[in-house]
């Protein structure tokens, strides 16, 4: 790990805690200033004081009332990065770590996946949270990392169809150079070896680092996962290593959780490989009465010019034959999930209220939400024969309440159109 300044690099090259107190002012108001006392501190007390409240009784200014960390930063930064590659404690890291996450707090997955997930990673096992999409897979891998016991950190990386097993350990790069060798060759490591390369610098003893791989469904996950998985399975393999000779094998300060948009019938078409190897936790799992409170925790508490009834009602509804809910003779047009409608209440909230754009017009601004977020999601992965039967269900909400669904019909019959003209269907 890498730690504070050695002090045979001379007094006069570092900060102690004194000179940090002594220039509190000029640190707060010179960002610059504030990241080279970060990074010469010559010990962990020096880092503490720059990142919590005790700095602001330095600065004799009302306006300073924050760390430094948090007064000039956003995300990670520079300061923060000095405090994970320190001495300070691993519980002062993790607390920077989560003050640059804007992850929400409470977990809406029911509690029996929070309970599964959990019992996984504290049996060391990798995770893939699968269902689909609009289950809250991606926030509650980032909250299975914040909340999972002496966890200091996570980085998240989304799955692209170009990904290769090198984006997941790491691979050899060309690189011009501008003296007379020409084209050199350098390593650069992959996601799941920068995470093990992460936790070696900052983990202390006992601590933990998580890597989460986003969405992989979108990339060949045999192609990409392959060698992974001889090392799930032989943790004292070398996986990469690195041009100074540094040797990564998969420690187990590493938590490795996967995120991919699936449903329920067709997670068994995996390749086996990957499901005798990570835990599979289907988030698909909201009872009637779970989704209900959640709908309604949302609606309380926002400020909307609709019966709270009446649009939790349409949201049942419209969830409820989506995914065939009611058991209905006719399929499920499609899976989905009830986290979608958190951007219709976002949008009603923002835009119904005295001096929103949708003032006095909320019935028509529950359609417009739905064309600006339910409907294009639909749409993207939906057959021509999905698009007619989601149109025929939003036609009937529309002729049996009083929200105007017509811009949101609008948009799937214009999509209808030209898929009709692409495919060449004659009706």
């Amino acid at each position: 790990m890498n730690h504070t300044r050695d002090s045979s690099q001379g007094q006069e090259e570092q900060t102690t805690l004194q000179d940090a107190k002594d220039k509190a002012v000029t640190l707060y108001r010179r960002y610059d200033e504030a990241v080279r006392a970060a990074r010469e501190a010559a010990t962990a007390d020096v880092l503490y004081f720059l990142t919590s409240d005790e700095i602001v009784e330095y600065v004799d200014d009302d306006s300073y009332q924050a760390p430094l960390d948090v007064h000039h930063e956003d995300g990670m930064g520079d300061i923060r990065r000095q405090v994970l590659y320190s001495d300070c404690d691993a519980e002062h890291k993790k607390e920077i770590h989560l003050r640059a996450d804007n992850t929400p707090e409470e977990v809406r997955v029911p509690r029996d996946v929070q309970d599964n997930a959990f019992g996984a990673l504290q049996a060391g096992k990798p995770l893939v949270l699968y269902g689909p999409t609009g289950t809250g897979k991606t926030t509650f891998a980032k909250q299975l990392a914040n909340e999972f016991d002496k966890n200091i950190g996570y980085e998240i990386h989304t799955a692209t169809p170009s990904w290769t097993a090198e984006d997941i350990l790491g691979r050899i790069e060309p690189e011009l150079t501008n003296n007379e060798e020409g084209l050199q060759y350098n390593k650069r490591l992959g996601a799941v070896t920068q995470a093990v390369a992460q936790a070696r610098e900052i983990c202390d003893d006992g601590y933990t680092y998580t890597v989460i791989l986003d969405e992989i469904t979108r990339a060949d996950i045999s192609r990409i996962f392959g060698p992974l998985y001889s090392a799930i399975e032989n943790p004292n393999q070398t996986i990469f290593e690195t041009d100074d000779g540094q040797t990564i094998q998969l420690d187990q300060n590493v938590n490795i959780i996967c995120t991919m948009n699936i449903s329920d019938r067709t997670v068994n078409e995996l390749d086996d490989a990957i499901t005798r190897r990570f835990a599979m936790i289907d988030v698909d799992h909201y009872t009637d009465t779970g989704r209900t409170k959640l709908f309604e925790s949302w609606i309380d508490g926002a400020n909307i010019p609709i019966d709270g009834d009446e649009l939790r009602n349409l949201f049942e509804r419209d969830h409820s034959r989506l995914n065939n809910r009611n058991n209905e003779s006719e399929s499920a047009i499609q899976q989905f999930g009830p986290m979608h409608y958190k951007d219709v209440i976002s949008f009603l909230d923002s835009t119904c209220g005295e001096g929103g754009r949708y003032e006095g017009r909320p019935y028509e601004a529950v359609g417009q939400a739905y064309r600006t977020y339910i409907i294009p999601r639909l749409l993207n992965t939906s057959t021509y024969e999905d698009m007619k039967r989601i149109k025929t269900h939003y036609e009937e909400i529309n002729s049996q309440s009083d929200f105007d669904f017509s811009p949101a019909i609008e948009v799937v019959n214009r999509r209808q159109e030209t898929t009709r003209q692409h495919l060449g269907i004659h009706e």
